[in-house]
C-alpha cells in the first residue's frame, strides 16, 4: 500500500499551558524522529488552539500511532485528535 496524507488535528485541552511548556522539548523531538513523514507541522491559534500536523502514512491508524506517541499526548495536553484522509487539490502538495 503506498502512503496518504493526513491531517491531523490535536485540540489542546483548556488549563494545558503548562504541560504543554513543560513537554515540549519531547514534543520538539517526536517531530523530529518523524520528519521524512511530516510535510507541515505547527501550532494553531485563535478559536480552536492546538495543533495540525500533514503526516504521511500507510493507514489512519499509522498516523494516529505517530500522534498518540507524542509527549503531548501522553501528558494530556491535547483534549482530542482527528486524523482525517487529506488529498491535495491545489499548491505544491497537489498531485
Amino acid at each position: 500500500m503506498s502512503d496518504s496524507l493526513f491531517a491531523i488535528i490535536a485540540y489542546d485541552r483548556p488549563g494545558s499551558d503548562e504541560a504543554r511548556i513543560t513537554h515540549r522539548d519531547g514534543h520538539l523531538a517526536h517531530f523530529r524522529a518523524h520528519a521524512d513523514r511530516i510535510s507541515v507541522a505547527g501550532p494553531l491559534s485563535g478559536s480552536a488552539s492546538g495543533s495540525l500536523v500533514i503526516y504521511q502514512a500507510s493507514s489512519a491508524q499509522e498516523a494516529r500511532d505517530f500522534i498518540e506517541g507524542d509527549p503531548f499526548h501522553a501528558a494530556g495536553v491535547w483534549d482530542r485528535i482527528e486524523v482525517l484522509n487529506f488529498k491535495a487539490a491545489s499548491g505544491k502538495w497537489a498531485g
